[in-house]
């Protein structure tokens, strides 16, 4: 069939009354359609990922128990330590944070860890890419902002470092 043979069925049941047309040609089938806009064309099921809520980012101000075991232990901390001037580290990216390379390995760094412009220091997962997120201060961990495994928004803190 020819391009502009289908082009003009289109035409004729977007123009029509018709809500759908189906031709069969020398062995080729085409089958018009409007779509319809009323309950019956609501889809039977729905991902999950839609009618769930999804959580909202937990704010930096808000403190929440750690039920994580000893590995674990050292949670992020939500309000920021008085008295010195610290660097945020900021997520690049909208994701969803990871502390480790892989469920069971060890966390990149640590509170108190030392790092390096270019230190690795999480992971942010968006669009099922893993993005590393590179230190790019030297100095020491002294806050870790976001819970393993938490959305994250755009230039939301991720860490604060304490300069060298």
């Amino acid at each position: 069939m020819d391009l502009n043979y289908i082009r003009k069925l289109v035409r004729l049941v977007d123009e029509s009354g018709v809500d759908e047309l189906e031709i069969e040609e020398e062995g080729t089938k085409v089958r018009v359609s409007k779509a319809r806009h009323n309950s019956s064309a609501v889809p039977t099921y729905i991902p999950q990922y839609i009618t769930q809520p999804m959580p909202a980012p937990q704010a930096s101000a808000e403190v929440r128990p750690n039920p994580a075991p000893a590995a674990e232990a050292q949670a992020p901390a939500t309000a920021k330590p008085e008295g010195k001037k610290y660097h945020e580290v900021k997520s690049p990216i909208v994701g969803t944070f990871y502390r480790a390379p892989a469920p069971n390995a060890d966390p990149y760094i640590q509170i108190g860890s030392s790092v390096q412009p270019g230190t690795v220091l999480c992971i942010v997962e968006a669009m099922k890419l893993m993005n590393e997120i590179e230190s790019d201060i030297g100095g020491t961990i002294v806050q870790i902002l976001v819970e393993n495994m938490q959305p994250v928004e755009y230039n939301q803190p991720l860490f604060l470092v304490e300069p060298a």
